[in-house]
């Protein structure tokens, strides 16, 4: 039987990476989606070839309801949820904190860090072995922003990934009993269209000689880690991060 994993923002980058890799690897998938309906769509058709389960789910994960209604369509669709990828984040322009609105703070911390909350959550009332679940894993997608700060640009998008570096350390201990592993990957300069949402669509090409491997990553590159992260070869593995950023 396959296993049934949710991909938050799956339908580009990171996340489509992701769901790529866990088809081949007979994943029943979810791809949620809050905009972009044609890429999760293309991603869909793409991925169906490969014979399992499918389908996308638009949610605003910011939103407590529409968080309840993607895992019921999940439940009802394909089943229990065995994995849960938090990939879902925004980022906004750069911005040095003296110029930042309580409304843009607000924003990037409800997608980032309150939706996060929410996809454990309902995760959790499905895995824990406590509520009748099967186990399961949690994998959320941080940044090294949450070490370095990302002064000058997006200390607020870093802040918010420091939130998840603390909810997956203290949700790793508090879940270990339930047969539910969580960690988190912290990917670098990785090569997707976030910095365009940022303002900066060459950032990459910026910043490269400044990593050590004198190179940005690509989606790829961090879905395997995700990946291995979910496997069994990882059955060891709680409240661990994977830093995905090129020695930076």
């Amino acid at each position: 039987m396959n296993r049934v994993a949710i991909i938050t923002g799956g339908g580009r980058g990171i996340g489509a990476a992701t769901a790529r890799l866990l088809a081949q690897r007979d994943y029943d998938l979810c791809i949620n989606y809050r905009h972009d309906r044609d890429a999760a769509d293309a991603l869909v058709s793409e991925l169906a070839a490969s014979g399992g389960r499918v389908f996308p789910m638009q949610a605003d994960i910011a939103v407590e309801d529409e968080v309840v209604r993607l895992f019921e369509r999940v439940d009802a669709e394909l089943g229990p949820v065995d994995a849960l990828v938090n990939n879902a984040g925004i980022l906004l322009p750069q911005m040095k904190v003296e110029r930042m609105s309580a409304e843009r703070i607000n924003r990037i911390f409800s997608t980032n860090v309150t939706g996060t909350f929410l996809c454990c959550r309902e995760a959790i009332r499905r895995m824990a072995r406590s509520q009748g679940g099967r186990g399961g894993a949690i994998i959320n997608v941080s940044s090294v922003a949450a070490r370095l700060g990302a002064a000058n640009e997006y200390v607020d998008y870093a802040a918010s990934k420091g939130a998840i570096d603390t909810l997956t350390r203290g949700l790793s201990l508090e879940l270990a009993g339930e047969g539910i592993r969580v960690n988190a990957v912290r990917p670098g300069f990785i090569d997707t269209r976030m910095h365009a949402d940022g303002g900066e669509p060459d950032r990459i090409a910026r910043v490269s000689p400044n990593i050590p491997m004198q190179r940005g990553g690509r989606p790829e590159e961090v879905a395997t880690a995700i990946a291995w992260l979910l496997s069994d070869e990882a059955s060891y593995v709680t409240g661990s991060f994977v830093d995905v950023g090129g020695g930076r």
